[in-house]
């Protein structure tokens, strides 16, 4: 048996039709939705690392739940902001290196489109902020500020690491800037939060050192290496864990995370110094850094 089109021209035979209606609806079936490719272009991972850490501030700072809602919601729309403007950024660098698994680099979104929903995010954060005080708003832009800076062009300086001692060291004061009567996060907790950013910035940036260097990048982890890199990000964890334990005032649950803090950056540099940096490496790095992230907040 065989079909024709109502437009007339070639017989088609049922089965070929039926192959080809398949092929059409597993191609349409297996590219993602726009949703879900926007999504991934947000660097999912620390997006909700981030976010989860102001609600655990939040929480501390004891925020009535409005307040909280909105800076979770904020700092949500600013990190979705900063992971999408990095990859429509480096979307031409990502290609050349074979990142072909990132939305925009695979083709699956545009860049144009990427950045376009990035700048809407950015204005979106700094609009939620204003409710919760003027502090905020100042602090919140700034922090998005160096995190753009960084993506479009700091990244390739000695100065990489910047952007996040900034945008890290300003990002515990957003609880205490949300209250009715604002103020600005405690000296040592801006510094735990500077520690944090340096330590997410040289780890993070290790893994894809070729990649960068083939594409012209070379910032401070670049110029470091990958060694140097891990022991001072490791560093600088215990730095901030000192930091934390001593201005906090002590007590037996700082005590706890204290110990566990430097228990495991020690094993890291030990590591790092011992062997060349692997994956068990940047894995111990990043859990030291989780482990300040939840000294911080409980403390």
């Amino acid at each position: 048996m065989t079909l024709r089109y109502s437009g007339g021209g070639a017989p088609v035979r049922r089965g070929a039709l039926s192959r080809r209606y398949r092929r059409i609806v597993s191609d349409a079936s297996a590219k993602p939705s726009l949703v879900r490719s926007l999504w991934g272009a947000t660097h999912p991972g620390p997006t909700l690392v981030v976010t989860t850490l102001s609600l655990a501030l939040g929480v501390a700072a004891g925020l009535e739940p409005g307040r909280l809602g909105l800076l979770v919601v904020a700092v949500f729309a600013g990190q979705v902001s900063v992971g999408l403007s990095n990859d429509a950024i480096d979307a031409a660098r990502d290609l050349a290196v074979g990142r072909t698994d990132k939305p925009v680099a695979g083709g699956a979104l545009t860049p144009e489109r990427a950045l376009a929903v990035a700048v809407a995010s950015v204005v979106l954060a700094v609009v939620l902020s204003a409710p919760l005080g003027a502090g905020l708003v100042a602090a919140h832009a700034i922090a998005l500020a160096s995190a753009w800076a960084y993506n479009a062009g700091m990244k390739s300086t000695p100065f990489s690491i910047a952007p996040f001692l900034l945008s890290f060291g300003l990002f515990p004061s957003f609880a205490p800037l949300s209250l009715p009567q604002p103020a600005l996060a405690a000296p040592w907790a801006s510094l735990a939060g500077a520690a944090l950013g340096a330590a997410v910035h040289l780890t993070n940036v290790v893994r894809d050192l070729d990649d960068d260097r083939a594409t012209g990048v070379r910032g401070l982890p670049h110029r470091l290496g990958a060694r140097a890199s891990v022991v001072l990000a490791a560093a600088g964890i215990v730095v901030g864990g000192v930091a934390v334990f001593l201005g906090a005032g002590g007590g037996v649950v700082a005590a706890v995370f204290f110990v566990a803090v430097v228990a495991v950056a020690g094993v890291t540099i030990v590591l790092a110094l011992s062997r060349t940096p692997g994956r068990a490496v940047f894995r111990l790095t990043m859990l030291a850094a989780l482990l300040l992230a939840a000294q911080l907040v409980v403390t």
